[in-house]
């Protein structure tokens, strides 16, 4: 376990409506309302007993900070149950290693909870809650009770399903990093000639490997930052990535100043591929980021945050969607077997979900622009996208009881 740093974890502060004008302003509003009348308001993940065997460990996030109660825990399966108690300046909480975010949940404002669960080895951690008055709390995980059975014996068979998982996924994170930057790179190339429509063009599909495994490269803090934030999380001196220069072909229609902007995503994307061939995965992290990449879809891209200028947001609304089916995909034969009722419930939903982003495929791969999806479209699609989140937000404990 790597010791843990001192030094912050690079994160993105919440959205700042007033950086792209009135019509973001109130599409984010009318989203909202949709978002409450749909019933997604509420996260009910946040409601976490743990398995047998299971420490659960109580979160409280307020603008003093996040302590976990207990902050000391033994080694082995943990849930660890977030909610906001009232923090104006705090919506998110993670359990971090050094510079790695290990599990997290966003999204948390003031009266809602989330959770996530893990397999906790011992080591020194500490929870962190971006911009609350006292950022971060240690956590200490002790050596757990010798001898103790990680699963029970019912779960053997399930167990030995789910050890394969984090090495398949790990090979499939790869495979979309080197697709990540085999996309980026032509797309840099129009940027760097000056091919505005060419540019605008291979825009959405080199940053759909990135959204397939957001919750990953998130984790890698300054890389996120550097690759997809976005207007207002840096400061303006600062602001590089996709979606800066998204902000130059979109608004200004030419590619004025963008060579170095450019010549660094390449470089940073690269990066992110080189740090993710020596990262290691558990199967409650593939579990907790398939429902971190839904949440994605209803906090940042269906209310038309995430593409301010390119209107591409069902591109990543997409994308998002196959990385988490990818992720569960490998979850699901040790679950087909202790859960076969809620497997077939999630691959059932992942389905319909599929068949309705179908209706706005286009040609050539691309999506339907944003401001030409409807209301009461866009309302299908979050209870579509509910429907699937609800129980896909029960795997993690799951996970962490057969393992």
């Amino acid at each position: 376990m790597p010791e843990t740093s001192g030094s912050p974890i690079p994160t993105r502060p919440a959205f700042r409506a007033g950086v792209s004008g009135t019509s973001l302003r109130l599409v984010a509003a009318s989203v909202s309302a949709v978002l409450l009348t749909a019933g997604c308001a509420s996260d009910k993940s946040g409601e976490a007993s743990g398995g047998p065997g299971t420490t659960v460990i109580k979160v409280v996030l307020s603008n003093e900070g996040c302590q976990a109660s207990p902050a000391k825990v033994p080694a082995g399966p943990a849930t660890f149950s977030i909610e906001n108690e009232g923090g104006s300046a705090v919506s998110e909480a993670e359990l971090v290693s050094g510079t790695k975010i290990l599990g997290e949940k966003e999204g948390l404002t003031p009266g809602l909870s989330g959770s996530f669960s893990l397999n906790l080895a011992p080591g020194d951690y500490e929870m962190y809650c971006p911009h609350a008055k006292s950022e971060r709390s240690p956590f200490t995980v002790t050596q757990g009770v010798t001898g103790q059975p990680s699963s029970t014996p019912a779960s053997g068979g399930a167990a030995a399903l789910l050890s394969k998982a984090p090495d398949q996924y790990r090979r499939y994170v790869q495979s979309k990093t080197e697709e990540l930057v085999a996309l980026t790179a032509p797309f840099v190339a129009a940027v760097k000639a000056g091919k505005v429509a060419v540019a605008k063009a291979r825009y959405a599909k080199a940053r759909a490997p990135y959204e397939s495994i957001e919750p990953v490269a998130e984790s890698f803090g300054d890389l996120d930052l550097a690759i997809d934030g976005r207007d207002g999380d840096v400061p303006a001196g600062g602001w590089s990535g996709f979606h800066r220069i998204e902000k130059q072909l979109w608004t200004a229609g030419d590619t004025t100043g963008m060579v170095p902007v450019a010549d660094k995503l390449l470089a940073d994307v690269k990066t992110l591929a080189v740090r993710i061939r020596t990262t290691t995965f558990q199967p409650a992290e593939l579990a907790n980021g398939a429902t971190e990449l839904l949440n994605e879809i209803s906090k940042t891209k269906l209310t038309g945050e995430e593409e301010r200028y390119s209107r591409t947001d069902l591109s990543d609304v997409d994308a998002n969607l196959q990385g988490s089916q990818a992720a569960f995909d490998l979850l699901a034969p040790a679950l087909e077997v202790s859960e076969p009722g809620l497997t077939s419930t999630i691959r059932t939903r992942f389905r319909d979900a599929g068949v309705l982003m179908q209706k706005y495929a286009q040609p050539g791969g691309e999506f339907t622009r944003y401001p030409a999806v409807t209301p009461a479209q866009i309302k299908e699609l979050i209870v579509a996208f509910d429907a699937l989140a609800e129980p896909l937000s029960k795997v993690g404990e799951k996970v962490v009881a057969i393992s």
